[in-house]
């Protein structure tokens, strides 16, 4: 396992090219398994995410060429086994979304419970209800999700709650379903249609006609593509809050502000800096006299549940009590032990809210007794070093930005969590004035 030592008291200065979209890149290379024609994709994220979710799809016979200047060829002609592995299938969520693909190419799947950080219980029902629906048939034993039809096909589907894995699940099985198929209550993030403009480049007839109903009409066969997928958005707001918790200044390269109106409308409340330069540049900077205010994270185009630990140590500098209430996991305060640990005044608790089972998005019965759904911050606080353990993705990459502004050096542990979604996150950050050095456990 690797380290992080991480040196306090630094502003991050300079400018930051944002990677290719985690979210995205991964959601790609289950793409593959559409067709036996070549997919070649650029702007590929160099992360941990992306190998693993390779090596899933490597493991059907799918070849994947990853290259060290971000891009990706991936070719599906070899497939010639329909199950996933379990000790593969166990590290990343995206491993039960080979199951749509592979049922309507193939009419088979065999395919394990999903792994991936563990934020909550990851209800993964709301798809494979879906895929039984389209005629799938579907039985869970000893870890794995069997399955087989005869043909998928096309069915109007509604979600009961948002689900961004799902919506994509459905969406590949029913590219190549016969008929048409309506989703209903769908996700409407940006990454989902980027995935869609890539299949529907690659021949597949989807169209999202309302903001949240996306319909696809079933093709007989997909073809190959070039394609450059989008930037991170969560790591435009994991630089910029490091940027103006830290007092610094950044201009971050791959800022698509369309699609960040929630959270830049949030900088406005409290009083911090941007400034738009042009369509995929903007410049965030710190200014004094940051005031508290409240967050509610929601599915898009609300406060995304990816963007609350960093905010939450960016209102540890703001003036007055903030609130965070979590709506879309059920456990994702993991990370306020370890900012407690540095000096954060923070506090759990669980709002009063009426009909919680309709409110929350995900599974109200699936919480657990010691399930916090709300936690308020008090600042501003002069954070100090501290031992930390990284929970989750996010989290990991809060915990860096707590270490570096915090006074004193930090030893910030479990960072193999940060490798799946920031690409050498330490040499980056280093560029900008950060001193950080990975170090061996």
């Amino acid at each position: 396992m690797d380290n992080f030592l991480v040196s306090g008291r630094t502003k991050l200065k300079g400018v930051i090219k944002v990677s290719g979209a985690k979210n995205v890149a991964m959601k790609v290379i289950i793409a593959g398994l559409l067709t036996d024609k070549p997919i070649f994709i650029k702007n590929v994220p160099l992360i941990s995410s992306v190998y693993g979710t390779a090596e899933i799809i490597r493991s059907l016979g799918v070849k994947i060429d990853i290259n060290s200047n971000h891009t990706m060829c991936i070719k599906g002609d070899n497939i010639k086994n329909y199950t996933i592995p379990l000790e593969l299938g166990g590290l990343y969520r995206t491993a039960t979304m080979v199951m749509g693909p592979l049922l309507a190419r193939f009419g088979r799947a065999c395919v394990p419970n999903p792994g991936g950080c563990r934020l909550g219980k990851r209800p993964i029902e709301r798809h494979i209800d879906g895929l039984k629906a389209m005629g799938a048939h579907i039985v869970y034993k000893e870890g794995y999700f069997y399955a087989y039809t005869e043909r998928l096909k096309g069915v109007k589907y509604r979600f009961s709650q948002n689900t961004h894995t799902g919506t994509e699940s459905m969406i590949f099985a029913a590219v190549l379903a016969e008929g048409e198929t309506i989703l209903e209550n769908a996700a409407s993030e940006p990454e989902i249609d980027d995935l869609i403009n890539l299949l529907n480049l690659m021949g597949a007839q989807i169209r999202r006609i309302k903001n949240r109903t996306i319909v696809i009409n079933g093709v007989a066969q997909l073809s190959g593509v070039e394609y450059e997928i989008m930037p991170d958005r969560n790591e435009v707001i994991t630089f910029a809050i490091g940027a103006i918790a830290s007092g610094g200044d950044l201009i971050i390269e791959g800022t698509q502000i369309e699609y960040l109106k929630v959270f830049l409308s949030k900088l406005d409340e409290i009083g911090a800096v941007w400034e738009s330069l042009d369509k995929y540049k903007t410049r965030f900077s710190y200014k004094k006299n940051l005031v508290a205010t409240d967050i509610l994270t929601l599915p898009y185009p609300g406060f995304m549940t990816d963007w609350q630990a960093p905010w939450s140590l960016l209102m540890t500098q703001a003036q007055g009590q903030s609130i965070i209430h979590e709506t879309i996991y059920e456990d994702r305060f993991g990370y306020v032990t370890e900012l407690s640990k540095m000096g954060a005044d923070i506090k759990k608790y669980n709002p009063k809210v009426k009909n919680p089972g309709t409110f929350y998005n995900f599974n109200w019965s699936d919480r657990g007794k010691d399930n916090y759904h709300a936690i308020t911050i008090d600042g501003p606080t002069k954070l100090h070093n501290a031992v930390l353990n990284v929970t989750d993705l996010r989290a990991g990459a809060t915990l860096v930005m707590a270490a570096l502004i915090a006074e004193g050096k930090s030893m910030v542990r479990g960072i193999e969590h940060i490798d799946r979604g920031y690409e050498n996150i330490e040499q980056r950050l280093n560029s900008l004035g950060a001193v950080i050095k990975r170090m061996k456990e």
